[in-house]
């Protein structure tokens, strides 16, 4: 599936505690159904055989909509689920290594929280950075904060497309306008909510309002 800086607009990151009145599937669909540009499967306590079988049903799903779907850390998953992509922490497989597994048209996203990071994830084949975090993230509440200058930096520093990553919500979004930034990847402002569908469109409304601030 073809991809752009567009697709980075509303970013979904999924994140299975809030299942519950929906199947993690159904939430995907109202996601994409108020404006979701891409979703991020990321499940940390899956068997691989269930995670590539999600993955894959996840993975027809999105592109009944036109969207990408990217699986959060695993390769492996990845490549055999069919998903177009796969997003990594500075922790995890290196990017090039990565490119040289799965090939030209293989969509990788990489975390960078520094300048050197992201001019190291672009070299090594990543095609969008997700930076951040850029606010306090209630799901990974370890993460390194970065402020909304450092993040302008990152993003002027690469030719890739950027995405800002941490506690974003409906509230603080506005806030990052200027940031450099072509999009924002969300996590509980958009599963947690009991109208996702709602969310996402109110959401993806303020994206477009930030991000061409960014572009004007």
């Amino acid at each position: 599936m073809n991809f752009t800086a567009q697709n980075l607009l509303l970013y979904a990151v999924t994140d299975r505690a809030w299942v519950g009145r929906q199947t993690l599937l159904e939430q995907i669909e109202s996601a994409l159904k108020g404006g979701a540009t891409l979703v991020q499967l990321r499940e940390k306590d899956l068997s691989r055989l269930d995670y590539i079988r999600e993955a894959a049903q996840a993975t027809a799903l999105c592109h009944r909509y036109g969207v990408p779907l990217i699986v959060n850390d695993s390769l492996e998953v990845a490549l055999k689920s069919g998903a177009d992509g796969v997003h990594v922490g500075i922790e995890d497989q290196p990017v090039a290594e990565i490119r040289r597994q799965a090939g030209k048209g293989f969509l990788i996203g990489a975390t960078a929280k520094t300048v050197e990071q992201a001019r190291a994830a672009q070299a090594a084949g990543a095609d969008y950075l997700g930076v951040g975090a850029v606010f306090p993230s209630p799901t990974k509440k370890n993460a390194i904060r970065i402020t909304t200058g450092q993040l302008r930096e990152i993003c002027a520093s690469v030719s890739i497309p950027c995405v800002a990553i941490g506690g974003i919500s409906r509230e603080n979004l506005p806030a990052l306008a200027g940031g450099g930034m072509d999009g924002f990847a969300l996590v509980s402002a958009i599963f947690s909510q009991p109208d996702i569908e709602a969310a996402c469109r109110e959401l993806r409304a303020l994206a477009e309002r930030a991000v061409k601030e960014c572009n004007p």
